[in-house]
């Protein structure tokens, strides 16, 4: 009787993230389904998030504060220095998004919370934050708010803050945990959770 080979449970790329061997992967194909069922199937077990994707927490701040601020208006005075600090934090929030997304494609994992992910990011801008995507949103929205010269968003910011914090953040550190174990809980030890 013969022993099946034993395979590592973590194989570390040459770029630096981790991927996970999958047993659930092996088990379905040694279970005789067609490999393309089988791995559809598992590829969509992921953080248990809530429904609502995360960045329109963040479109509703902003849009409800400036129907706020239509009604009543709190406006963000020097309009010389606002307009300049709101276009460059605007611009340092898309680029941190477009930097995550970039990474994200490149190491062929999920954008979608609560689809499957196949590999631990920890380089590039996953170097500065865990939540790339979810900060470079935050400092979109306050640089739209200069931008805009309202208050209103900036006074909502928090509450969208908590609601991905709690809805998405939360139960994707939860699953990171379970999926990777000490890789993540060490990774959370090195880099904050935001900035």
């Amino acid at each position: 009787m013969g022993s099946e080979p034993q395979t590592s449970p973590e194989a570390n790329e040459p770029d630096g993230t981790t991927r996970r061997d999958d047993p659930l992967a092996r088990t379905a194909s040694a279970s005789g389904k067609p490999p393309d069922v089988a791995t559809s199937l598992l590829r969509v077990a992921g953080a248990n998030v809530f429904p609502i994707p995360p960045p329109l927490y963040y479109v509703a701040a902003m849009g409800t504060g400036i129907l706020l601020h239509r009604l009543v208006p709190l406006k963000i005075p020097f309009r010389a220095i606002t307009v300049p600090t709101g276009a460059a934090v605007l611009s340092g929030g898309l680029a941190f998004n477009f930097a995550a997304v970039i990474t994200v494609v490149t190491h062929k994992t999920t954008l979608v919370p609560h689809r499957r992910v196949a590999t631990l990011i920890t380089t590039g801008i996953y170097r500065v934050s865990r939540n790339p995507m979810y900060t470079g949103l935050a400092l979109a929205v306050v640089g739209a708010s200069l931008l805009a010269r309202t208050w209103w968003p900036l006074i909502l910011l928090p509450a969208a803050l908590l609601a991905v914090r709690q809805l998405a953040i939360e139960p994707e550190e939860r699953y990171l945990t379970e999926h990777f174990g000490s890789l993540y809980t060490d990774y959370q030890v090195r880099v904050r959770r935001w900035l």
